[in-house]
């Protein structure tokens, strides 16, 4: 690959955002699989989370369990400004890793910004789940592109999914 084919290339799909915008999702055994890594303030750390995200999409490759980039879903979740987890749609189980499965109902929408907005977001997500009549339990964030493929394709597309009860 010429070195000039190499700096235009884009490593995240295209984002559609017509599936995931204020949609209502119904997941039964929806099979992730799941790891964490440590942050300062809700901030990953960048070289901890690179490895991350590499570690667990080769063990989903290496079981032959990685989705088809059309269907890949990786969720974020927060349980404190000190750790992330994530969660990695897969196609099966994978040995040796943290499976998990979602069930419930999830509301999504979609937000176009830098990271710093997730407050904002999240009130705004608030506001859409309760207008809907229903209650948020967790939320979880998909982050669409690598910030690489964000500024080249001028957006910088989140997702926030409500569990709701």
């Amino acid at each position: 690959m010429s070195e000039k084919k190499r700096n235009n290339d884009v490593c995240c799909p295209k984002f559609d955002v017509r599936p995931w915008d204020e949609k209502i999702h119904q997941w039964e055994n929806k099979l992730f699989i799941k790891d964490a890594v440590p942050q300062l303030f809700h901030i990953p750390l960048p070289w901890v989370i690179n490895r991350t995200m590499a570690r667990i999409w080769k063990r989903a490759e290496q079981a032959g369990a990685a989705p088809d980039m059309k269907d890949f879903l990786m969720l974020a979740y927060d349980p404190s400004p000190w750790k992330c987890e994530y969660y990695l749609v897969v196609t099966k189980e994978v040995p040796g890793a943290e499976n998990y499965k979602f069930n419930g109902t999830f509301l999504s929408k979609v937000f176009d910004g830098p990271y710093s907005a997730v407050p904002k977001w999240i009130q705004e997500m608030e506001r859409f789940v309760a207008a809907s009549g229903k209650k948020a339990r967790k939320y979880y964030f998909y982050y669409t592109t690598c910030p690489k493929c964000a500024k080249k394709y001028g957006h910088n597309y989140v997702v926030a999914f409500a569990e709701v009860g």
